[in-house]
């Protein structure tokens, strides 16, 4: 006798019961999903010449950060204050709001998620990757295994009042500085045997650490030392050395540098940084900010450049 449709599912679905009771079976384990809601989706502009950020709170997780420094391109990251992830291989798809239903995801790749307090860093490509797809009403999304156990932890982004911020920020963008603090505050001007010439490449540098002291008031010194090779007399060296480190104090007054802020010395060559004679021709230029520990004045050994 044919069996009926009816009788068939309550086989199957005694079948699946028993296995599950004898341990022979295990449901998948539900998935942990972290993200705002229509009612709570914010999005925050944070501007400056020196960062412009995007920044969003993920309930119950943490919050997401677009971040664009000073002298670099678009960054992302995922931020908790405790440890929810395993650290590993992640999944990053871009996928449609529940409101969108029949909306294919998008997947854009592996990401590494690691211990640290910022768990998921994403650089340019894929922070672009994750914008746009917020700009098209999707919702990105990062999966990992949980900490504790084998669950899936969910965090995803709502492109709910995304674009307004978004608009800012990419104004922000064109008035940022050319250069961040971590990129010149210790920058070193090279030069050619006997030369204190200074290039095209020079100068432009220059000029971008002059753009951000003006625009930096925590900067209160700005150290420029010159420096020289070890061939011919010391006294000769010195005298070199110097008229390096007054080239370069000398063009950074000249676009707008303030005078109070310079120290400038001549080192001779008693601070060489390398056996080859062209890496210890230079002068380098050292900012200082408010409250920061100064460089000891002292070289503390052989090859020791303290001063930039």
């Amino acid at each position: 006798m044919t069996m009926s449709v009816c009788q068939f599912m309550f086989r199957k679905l005694a079948g699946l019961a028993g296995a599950v009771l004898s341990g022979g079976f295990a449901l998948p384990a539900l998935a942990s999903s972290y993200g705002a809601g229509i009612e709570n989706s914010q999005w925050y502009l944070s501007e400056s010449v020196f960062e412009c950020s995007l920044v969003h709170s993920v309930p119950g997780y943490g919050r997401a950060v677009f971040s664009h420094r000073a002298g670099e391109n678009l960054s992302f990251f995922l931020e908790s204050e405790t440890s929810m992830m395993r650290p590993g291989r992640g999944q990053l798809v871009v996928e449609a709001p529940a409101w969108r239903p029949g909306v294919a995801p998008r997947a854009i790749g592996a990401v590494t998620v690691s211990d640290n307090r910022r768990a998921v860093i994403l650089g340019n490509r894929e922070a672009t990757l994750v914008a746009q797809g917020l700009l098209q009403g999707m919702r990105p999304t990062v999966t990992r295994v949980a900490w504790y156990d084998d669950r899936p932890i969910r965090v995803h982004l709502s492109n709910v009042n995304f674009s307004g911020p978004y608009s800012g920020y990419r104004e922000c963008v064109t008035g940022l500085l050319p250069v961040n603090y971590d990129q010149i505050r210790r920058s070193r001007v090279p030069f050619a045997s006997g030369s204190t010439s200074l290039s095209d490449a020079d100068r432009q540098l220059l000029d971008n650490i002059v753009t951000y002291v003006v625009a930096d008031s925590t900067v209160e010194r700005v150290f420029v030392d010159g420096h020289s090779d070890s061939v011919g007399s010391r006294i000769d060296n010195r005298a070199l050395s110097e008229e390096r480190a007054n080239v370069v104090a000398d063009y950074l007054r000249s676009r707008g540098m303030q005078e109070d802020l310079l120290i400038v010395r001549a080192q001779g060559d008693q601070f060489p940084v390398s056996r080859r004679h062209a890496d210890n021709r230079r002068t380098t230029i050292r900012l200082q900010r408010q409250g920061e520990r100064p460089d000891l004045q002292q070289a503390s050994g052989p090859g020791t450049d303290f001063s930039g």
